[in-house]
């Protein structure tokens, strides 16, 4: 994927996301950080207080926000940001039972969650922020076939099991010319709890023509083999033949799997490029108030150029109630992940930037966190 492709999402998904009416109060997005006392302000748009970080959360983003702490440290030496990718669900629970300073979650609170966030928050409310553009992959590995087309509800019966078979009608018809083995199709799922895997099925669910009978969850309800994180269905995919799972975009990449074209029902089979996500984010709807931005996403989108299978990564956060040290800290490195250096460390791993209208509204709610 060419830093050249990933960059354009940038103006793609900024024309198209006026939808959600993110206004933005100025042309510079560039976070103005924390203004905590006895920090020395760096060049990047970040202040730098001393001290140790701890998140958990996303493994989807696990990629995104390692290379934005290495890039933080480059101006902050002297705060440690540790952040542990054990999963959506894992990170909501640690940060409501208050181990862990902000969570990284890919997707937003629900009421139940954000009761307990906002008492752990000390009363006060939480907040979702997109932080990471990661659009999900449908990955495969099956030998001699390096493109491959699958449709919502195609989709939904290989992973619900009613499919089981590579050489399916089904398959056969949306590729037409490739040949498949009548070998038995070995899906690979999230064991973990997983806000890709919600994502995931709430594709299945909108797009699959009620093949798919389970309900959106961070849980998996399908058909296959769990395996732990989005590096753990990656490399089980990497090293079985005749297999296929969804996963973060980049960890697809970096495994050199076969990822999936999708017909939305445009017409034409849609690649998967930061473009095309960007596309996606037409259809979105805000769905937090206040500072919670939290969006809702369409799914079933039919736009020409959507690829619809896309996730937010959200990093949680108190808008009050940490102590005054901790709070210094989180501005800080959630200032310098929304800023333009953050977020274009980010192009060359597969993630799109946040457009710039998000960043401005994200970067404003950081800096209201008092």
């Amino acid at each position: 994927m060419s830093v050249n492709r990933l960059l354009r999402v940038g103006s793609v998904a900024v024309a198209s996301l006026g939808v959600l009416a993110l206004s933005a109060c100025g042309s510079d997005p560039e976070p103005s950080g924390s203004s905590s006392p006895g920090s020395s302000s760096s060049s990047a748009g970040a202040d730098c207080p001393q001290g140790t970080l701890n998140a958990e959360g996303s493994s989807a983003q696990k990629n995104a926000i390692d290379e934005v702490i290495s890039k933080y440290n480059e101006k902050c030496a002297d705060v440690t940001v540790n952040y542990n990718p054990t999963g959506s669900g894992a990170g909501v629970k640690q940060f409501n039972a208050n181990q862990v300073d902000f969570a990284g979650s890919d997707s937003a609170l629900k009421p139940d969650e954000m009761t307990a966030a906002t008492k752990r928050c000390a009363g006060n409310p939480a907040i979702d922020l997109p932080m990471v553009i990661g659009p999900v992959a449908i990955a495969i590995n099956v030998d001699g076939v390096d493109k491959f087309v699958l449709d919502g509800p195609t989709a939904a019966k290989i992973f619900q099991g009613t499919i089981k078979t590579w050489n399916d009608p089904a398959i056969a018809k949306l590729n037409p010319g490739v040949t498949f083995p009548s070998a038995p199709i070995s899906v690979f799922f999230r064991s973990d709890e997983s806000g890709t895997t919600e994502n995931f099925t709430k594709y299945l669910q909108a797009s699959g023509g009620g093949a798919w009978t389970g309900t959106p969850a961070k849980k998996w309800t399908g058909t296959g083999a769990g395996k732990e994180k989005s590096a753990g269905v990656a490399e089980g995919v990497k090293s079985t033949k005749n297999s296929i799972t969804y996963v973060e975009w980049s960890y697809a990449v970096d495994n050199k799997l076969t990822i999936a074209q999708i017909d939305n029902g445009s017409g034409t089979p849609i690649e998967l490029t930061a473009d095309s996500a960007g596309k996606a984010l037409a259809a979105a709807q805000p769905a937090g108030t206040g500072s919670d931005l939290a969006l809702k996403l369409d799914y079933a989108t039919k736009a020409a150029g959507a690829y619809p299978i896309i996730l937010v990564t959200y990093e949680i956060a108190c808008t009050k109630g940490l102590p005054a040290e901790k709070t210094a800290l989180v501005k800080s490195f959630l200032s310098y992940f929304v800023s333009k250096d953050g977020q274009a460390s980010l192009t060359d791993l597969n993630y799109a930037p946040l457009p710039a209208e998000i960043q401005t509204k994200v970067d404003a709610a950081i800096q209201a966190i008092s």
